[in-house]
């Protein structure tokens, strides 16, 4: 099994108590955690904007002034894929289903207790598996390829390429896995998760044509190759 370094990992901590983010902020980084704080959610998507995504949001449901926990997740997972495990004092049970219906992996009560803090972290990120390239603002593929999630922004061969939020979520999942099919199910249902009406093969289709008309130039790396009935993969080294 392959070992599991903490180091390698980087946490957004989004709550609007100082005391909670520095109870988080104090036992992740005692375990070897990398850890970003934020006291709102505005300021955590200034900072996913200018210093890259996370590998795992830890994000309060309630805070009060400005966007809640759910409008944040609501925006991060428009351009992204990114695993949430929500905080919560609310005990409304539909507010947390909601959660993990919509938008989360897990979620934990406050007050935060370090040893069930650590087992979910630790769960969540395993399950998900470690983003194949550093995390950056920009994150650089190749010489030709760099893409800013937050911004909806790739830079293709120097020049600015606008992404749609879909776009940039697809390209997302598939960077993830960089060099594994992923399939056609899963992207649906991760692209898609709250409609599934909307969800399907010959849509998917077209926004895979789209990205791939972005982020492909004529001579250049194939990035977003199809496997025909299992899915599609991220190859930029595939001729």
């Amino acid at each position: 099994m392959e070992s599991f370094a903490p180091q390698t990992y980087r946490i957004l901590v989004v709550d609007d108590s100082i005391s909670i983010l520095e109870i988080v902020r104090t036992t992740l980084t005692h375990h070897g955690f990398q850890v970003m704080t934020a006291e709102s959610g505005e300021q955590a998507l200034e900072i996913m904007e200018n210093e890259g995504l996370p590998h795992l949001g830890l994000f309060d449901i309630n805070m009060p002034m400005g966007m809640d926990g759910l409008e944040l997740c609501e925006r991060v997972l428009q351009f992204s894929d990114l695993p949430i495990v929500m905080l919560t004092a609310v005990e409304e049970t539909s507010t947390i289903v909601e959660a993990i219906d919509r938008y989360a992996e897990d979620y934990m009560n406050k007050p935060v207790k370090s040893g069930e803090l650590l087992a979910r972290v630790r769960r969540v990120l395993r399950s998900i598996g470690h983003f194949a390239y550093p995390l950056a603002a920009f994150v650089q593929v190749d010489d030709d390829l760099a893409v800013n999630f937050a911004r909806l922004t790739a830079v293709v061969k120097g020049h600015e390429v606008s992404l749609t939020p879909t776009e940039a979520k697809l390209l997302y999942i598939l960077m993830r896995q960089k060099g594994k099919v992923v399939n056609t199910d899963f992207l649906l249902r991760r692209l898609w998760p709250a409609d599934t009406d909307f969800a399907d093969e010959d849509r998917l289709r077209v926004y895979v044509h789209r990205l791939r008309s972005k982020i492909e130039t004529k001579g250049g790396p194939h990035y977003v190759v199809s496997r025909r009935r299992k899915g599609y993969a991220f190859l930029p080294d595939d001729g």
